[in-house]
């Protein structure tokens, strides 16, 4: 796959194939935006292109080198062929000395957030210390090919100590490598680390352009694709892999809680639906807190006078704007502030549904 194949973010492709044509490669890249937007497809792109046999900065993809980069393109086989090699009851030291690190060629590391276990992985995978540590050592050895790319997804999930160890190497970068590192948001890094990346942001894509995907990559029936398309907020990897029924179920549970919220009665039905939401396990807490946030997004557009407002959730239209006339924009930004403390309580391990009852709450109208 070459990057004209690379569907978005065209201005990208542009500029990373016009540093590969001047032989002007940054020595530490940042991929940033939502999920499902490609940017680990790109990252892997670039590291075919960089190491190409025939020399061709759009990357062949049928020379050997393409093709065992290529391989990158499904990381799940790499993960679970890693993980078994490691064993199944592997503890917490084996784990940082035989780190988990997805490689198809010599010079092309992959670096994912480590699940420690394959059958019951971890609650919240994160890149660790080991795997760094190992691209420290790596990451100056001459390549076999033209050049070393390590690329580090989701470097958002780093603690700090572990992000300290990346910037020395950021600090004395190697000649003939380039770290590329993918996360949702630059503002989950050091701004050290920042500093010495030439930054990207993934924009999401046209609602139209999302169903192009659907449409060549599917047989979901016309009415799921334009379903699919408009939930995913721009993001064809969403798109790719949604249950669109059971994506509707979830913003319509979501909904409920909102809507029992700020009429403040119901409440034993709130729990309900809250409980259901904390301990669902087909899909993280951020996703749902996510899909709160785009009802809540919808909601300050209708509040706020609009015209023509952009819902996220069209198929909700009908309920949001009848929530819009019993609450008011100081209202939903309330709730946007309240779900910002969920979310940061959730990472620090707070109880999920007592953070989600104790928004909802709050935002009951007072007697």
């Amino acid at each position: 796959m070459p990057f004209s194949e690379f569907l978005g973010n065209e201005r990208i492709v542009s500029a990373l194939r016009g540093a590969l044509e001047s032989g002007r490669v940054p020595h530490a890249l940042l991929f940033s935006g939502p999920p499902g937007l490609g940017k680990f497809t790109l990252a892997h792109l670039f590291a075919q292109a960089a190491n190409c046999e025939r020399l061709d900065d759009d990357g062949c993809g049928e020379c050997d080198t393409c093709k065992r980069i290529a391989l990158l393109r499904d990381p799940q086989r790499l993960i679970e062929q890693g993980l078994a090699e490691r064993g199944e009851s592997a503890d917490a030291a084996t784990v940082e000395r035989v780190p988990l690190i997805l490689q198809s060629h010599p010079d092309v590391w992959a670096l994912v957030p480590d699940p420690v276990r394959l059958k019951n992985p971890v609650a919240r995978p994160m890149l660790r210390i080991g795997q760094i540590r190992a691209a420290q050592r790596a990451a100056y050895f001459q390549p076999m090919a033209r050049r070393r790319v390590f690329i580090f997804d989701g470097a958002d999930t780093m603690r700090w100590e572990v992000q300290n160890v990346l910037l020395k190497i950021l600090e004395e970068p190697p000649g003939s490598a380039t770290l590329l590192l993918t996360a949702p948001s630059p503002y989950s890094l050091l701004p050290t680390i920042l500093s010495r990346c030439m930054q990207f942001h993934f924009a999401p894509l046209s609602t139209s352009e999302v169903e192009r995907i659907l449409k060549e990559k599917t047989d979901k029936s016309p009415a799921q694709v334009r379903q699919a398309a408009q939930l995913s907020e721009g993001s064809p990897g969403i798109a790719l892999k949604m249950d669109v029924e059971t994506a509707t179920k979830r913003r319509q549970s979501a909904l409920r809680v909102l809507e029992r919220s700020a009429k403040g009665h119901g409440f034993a039905q709130l729990f309900a639906e809250t409980s259901a939401i904390a301990k669902d396990r087909e899909d993280s807490f951020e996703a749902q807190l996510a899909v709160f946030y785009g009802l809540l997004t919808d909601l300050l557009e209708l509040t706020s006078g609009t015209k023509q407002p952009l819902l996220r959730n069209p198929a909700l239209a009908k309920d949001l704007e009848i929530l819009s006339k019993t609450v008011d924009s100081r209202w939903v930004m309330c709730a946007i502030q309240g779900l910002d403390e969920v979310s940061l309580g959730a990472r620090r391990n707070l109880n999920r549904q007592l953070g989600l009852d104790a928004l909802a709450v709050s935002l009951a109208p007072r007697a």
